[in-house]
């Protein structure tokens, strides 16, 4: 018998703003947090606009000596935690922590340190080099370092599938409680790579986009659209199993009915031409909340503004929900923070917990020109606002990772 899974905290970083109030008022203003790099001089490289955190100050949101042994990716984790924790009203003394746990995920780790003390062995030599160096560096730190902020000693892991890693973060905490190894996750996905060698990999990869408008850069599903914006920050949740937040009297934001995760098995970083895996994705997500298409109210879409993906989750979406795909309204978070890449899931589901909440989904930005192959409704005219009982969000990450989350308004029933 499978338990009933709710969300009961939120926390992010994002480039909208550092907590997930300042963040929401950022998305119903239709702000777009995208804009010149400022972390490094970028005279030389193509792309020059990114989605950046900003005023972030670790030392306010943690302690200042473990701060400092964290780098950007895991002090934004680690914000987004507590806050998600404080939020959801937890207290540890009052939880069993081995029944309590964190899956958070970060597609990449941190590039900087592997900058810095690359430079050292060349400048100084192998001697010289940081001796907390892997332990700053590996993308599972973000969990790590959550879990020992906050005395979580349950499940405690790391989804790395690139962009979906958030994603799976939360689908993986989700079965975890669904199947009893756990009472309360905190799940998400953390990330920092706006530098020198995280900007010049995916412009190698022809993979970000080079436009010098940060309002006509992260253009998902516009036909002039010519590849995602860098974009960095944190989001994580606090999933519960249902009696257990009840009996704690925890406010409920939402539950979580239905987890999806599949592989392309095609190509390093183009999504399946026919949209199959990221369809099939979507409906195992369906089937398990006993829902049909024509129920799904809306969808965050994975939306990066590459041509692949925008066209290619256009055919997943319509393979997925058939008659019904004209009717669901889709939007991408993107268009407004950018590509947060293994944290992009964990601030996209909060976005569509916030949807539910409020009955908002946000403006696709950006967008001009029609692409007669993108032809669904994408919210580009402005907000939609309606009531939403149904909500399904992907992520496609390269490798052809495919994972989809539904999200139902608590209350609701399938029936």
């Amino acid at each position: 018998m499978k338990r009933r899974v709710v969300v009961t905290g939120l926390g992010a970083v994002t480039p909208l703003g550092n907590t997930v109030p300042e963040f929401w008022a950022g998305i119903k203003a239709g702000k777009v947090g995208i804009g010149e790099i400022t972390k490094f001089d970028t005279t030389d490289y193509k792309v020059k606009l990114a989605a950046e955190v900003k005023d972030f100050t670790a030392k306010e949101r943690m302690d200042f000596k473990a701060a400092k042994r964290m780098e950007p990716f895991s002090q934004y984790a680690v914000a987004a935690a507590k806050e998600a924790f404080e939020d959801a009203g937890l207290d540890m003394e009052k939880e069993d922590p081995y029944r309590t746990g964190v899956v958070v995920g970060s597609g990449i780790g941190s590039l900087q340190v592997a900058e810095r003390e690359y430079e050292k062995i060349l400048s100084k030599g192998p001697a010289r080099v940081n001796p907390l160096m892997v332990p700053l560096m590996i993308s599972n730190m973000a969990a790590g370092n959550i879990s020992i902020q906050l005395g979580l000693k349950g499940k405690c892991t790391n989804v790395v599938t690139a962009c979906a890693s958030g994603t799976h973060s939360i689908g993986d905490a989700f079965r975890a409680i669904q199947y009893g190894d756990a009472d309360v996750m905190l799940a998400g996905g953390a990330e920092s790579c706006i530098c020198p060698l995280g900007v010049a990999g995916f412009t190698g990869l022809t993979a970000l986009s080079t436009s010098t408008d940060p309002l006509r850069a992260s253009i998902p599903f516009d036909k002039d659209r010519d590849g995602f914006v860098l974009g960095e920050g944190a989001g994580v949740v606090v999933l519960e199993e249902w009696e257990h937040a009840r009996a704690r009297g925890a406010h409920i934001y939402a539950e979580v009915s239905g987890y999806g995760a599949t592989g392309d098995a095609y190509h390093i970083t183009s999504p399946a031409e026919d949209g199959s895996g990221a369809a099939k994705a979507m409906e195992i997500a369906m089937e398990e909340g006993g829902i049909t298409p024509s129920q799904v109210d809306y969808i965050n879409a994975h939306g990066t503004s590459t041509h692949h993906n925008d066209l290619f989750e256009t055919k997943a979406i319509k393979l997925a929900l058939g008659s019904a795909a004209s009717q669901v309204v889709i939007n991408s978070t993107k268009s407004m923070i950018g590509h947060l890449l293994g944290a992009a899931g964990g601030v996209e589901f909060i976005t569509c917990v916030k949807a539910i909440q409020d009955g908002f989904i946000h403006q696709t930005m950006g967008f001009k020109n029609p692409d007669e192959e993108c032809d669904l409704n994408y919210a580009l005219d402005g907000p939609v606002e309606k009531d939403i009982h149904y909500v399904l969000t992907n992520s496609l990450g390269f490798g052809g990772h495919n994972a989809t989350l539904l999200l139902k308004k608590y209350g609701t029933d399938a029936e």
